[in-house]
């Protein structure tokens, strides 16, 4: 299952993800980890001190050999140097499993062991030097998009992205890769406003979402919440020590978290199964499209001086039945 966490800087995003998490690794589900905001402090939620955080190889920096391997032999894609955040995988292509090893969890994944498990630890990496006044960091989350286009994934197996903050997720179709999107919110105007967003982008492209409250206090605040989220508020997060002392670097072991949180991290990963049934993976593959073609046509052609509307393969719909290429 993919699974995203969004919401405005300072809603507890990171944090909450880095429960949800915690949990997986809990109960041993295999899982993939993806910090793909630019602010990298998903690493830090899950234990890791400022030195092996500063080490996680950056995603980005990988690009050449992320291309390549999951070009593989597909015709449409002429060159490594054709291919953009968007290009679809096609007959050929290779595709990205979660249980698997392959050269780009090699490359840019590092395990994470944590209470009761381990989980593959992937970022996109902060800006550098170099990119400053110069970049735009939606190239940084590229290579995210790529991967997660090119990625089949079963029952019983996660994939957990902690995204750009606000609606910025917006600027590229990575907001269509997912199964479920929690949206955690805090109760204030300026905390709901991002769902407001989010909802409103989101309409169209059948984006299951639904909204963590954060911060949660009392009645008033789950009031708050209730009245401008209704029926897509799906749970809500109050104080927790067991967080505040992960913040500081000193978590307890995973099984003291509070039973009302644990509670509500088996509530978020129940809502998150319960997607599967409803995949639709030919229209999951007409999105990807979609967004292809619509980058191709704004910056990718003239950028690449290729037609990047011929990558599209017509006949190719991906899903678990796909064979893999060698």
């Amino acid at each position: 299952m993919k699974i995203a966490f969004v919401g405005k800087g300072g809603s507890g995003k990171t944090t909450l993800s880095s429960l949800f998490i915690r949990h997986l690794a809990a109960t041993g589900a295999p899982t993939v980890a993806i910090d793909a905001d630019i602010n990298q402090h998903l690493g830090a939620a899950l234990g890791l001190d400022d030195a092996e955080a500063a080490a996680l190889p950056a995603m980005g920096g990988h690009l050449p050999l992320i291309k390549d391997y999951l070009r593989g032999a597909n015709p449409r894609i002429t060159s490594t140097d054709t291919m953009i955040k968007t290009t679809p995988p096609g007959e050929g292509s290779r595709l990205l499993r979660v249980r698997e090893d392959n050269p780009v969890y090699d490359a840019c994944a590092r395990p994470v062991e944590l209470d009761g498990g381990t989980v593959r630890l992937m970022v996109t990496g902060p800006f550098t030097d170099a990119d400053l006044g110069v970049a735009c960091y939606h190239s940084k989350t590229g290579a995210v998009e790529l991967c997660l286009n090119h990625l089949v994934d079963g029952p019983g197996e996660y994939v957990v992205v902690d995204m750009t903050a606000g609606s910025d997720s917006f600027a590229s179709g990575m907001f269509t890769r997912f199964d479920m999107t929690f949206l955690v919110a805090e109760p204030t105007r300026k905390g709901v406003s991002v769902y407001r967003q989010y909802k409103e982008y989101a309409r169209d492209f059948g984006v299951a979402l639904q909204v963590v409250g954060n911060k949660v206090q009392g009645p008033d605040d789950l009031d708050f919440l209730r009245a401008e989220v209704g029926d897509d508020l799906l749970v809500t997060v109050g104080h927790s020590d067991w967080v505040r002392a992960m913040e500081k670097g000193r978590p307890p072991r995973f099984d003291l978290l509070e039973d009302t949180n644990r509670q509500a991290l088996q509530t978020l990963r129940a809502a998150a199964d319960a997607t599967y049934e409803r995949r639709d993976w030919e229209r999951y593959t007409q999105q990807t499209v979609h967004f292809h073609l619509k980058n191709a046509q704004s910056w990718g052609n003239e950028r690449t001086g290729a037609d990047l509307a011929a990558q599209v393969d017509p006949g190719f719909v991906l899903s678990e039945q796909v064979v893999a290429t060698a």
